[in-house]
């Protein structure tokens, strides 16, 4: 007698195999699909990472330079001023040379850099990811590359309160005290976060506080 019940069971087989290869090749494009996402998601971090680190350094640039040039007026108080103003956008520079080296660095690319035009001292970043995604699973994504953008402002820690002028003898006939060199005179104080106050003095150029300590660079909303 035949046993039937083998028939039934390589039909069956037949039938399933079909499912059970759609069922893998579902699954491999599942997988695909989420390796496209996850190689995105990290191009997109990376290049964020990179954005960031480029305006930070274009904005920290632009803060040494202003050290420099404070060290070059400690007998100008109208600088200083200035400088601890909240209208000043930074010295006329071009540190967005810096950012273009932190990209490098970064592995990104197709930098653009310019400093702010709103009325903050700080620059913007925008560059691309050096290399593109790798699959083509989602269409129109194969190569391409993600894009970041990041604004670094600098901000000043301190305020500069200039010296008051020394008050004129009340009695006309006295002798006149010997007034210092008005060069050698200190211009104000700085009042800086943290309690740190510092004595503008003219001749105390090496005492005065390094940049970080008198700006702070942070990122900033677009």
């Amino acid at each position: 007698m035949i046993d039937r019940s083998i028939g039934w069971m390589k039909a069956e087989a037949g039938q399933a195999a079909p499912l059970y290869i759609a069922a893998v090749a579902g699954l491999l494009f599942v997988g695909l699909v989420l390796f496209a996402f996850g190689e995105a998601d990290v191009q997109r971090n990376g290049a964020q990472s990179a954005a960031d680190a480029a305006a930070l350094a274009a904005a920290k640039e632009s803060r040494s330079l202003v050290e420099s040039q404070l060290r070059a007026h400690l007998t100008d108080p109208d600088y200083f001023r200035t400088v601890f103003s909240a209208s000043f956008l930074g010295e006329p520079d071009n540190s967005c040379w810096k950012a273009s080296v932190f990209a490098a660095r970064n592995k990104a690319g197709a930098v653009r850099c310019r400093q702010l035009a709103d009325g903050r001292w700080g620059y913007e970043v925008r560059l691309e990811s050096d290399k593109g995604l790798s699959t083509d699973i989602v269409p129109g994504t194969e190569g391409k590359k993600a894009e970041a953008t990041a604004v670094a402002v600098v901000e000043p820690r301190c305020t500069f309160v200039v010296a008051a002028s020394p008050s004129p003898s009340p009695d006309p006939s006295a002798e006149p005290d010997a007034s210092p060199d008005p060069a050698d005179a200190s211009i104000g104080e700085m009042s800086c976060d943290g309690g740190q106050d510092w004595t503008v003095d003219p001749e105390g150029a090496a005492l005065m506080p390094d940049a970080a300590a008198l700006f702070s660079v942070r990122l900033a909303e677009d």
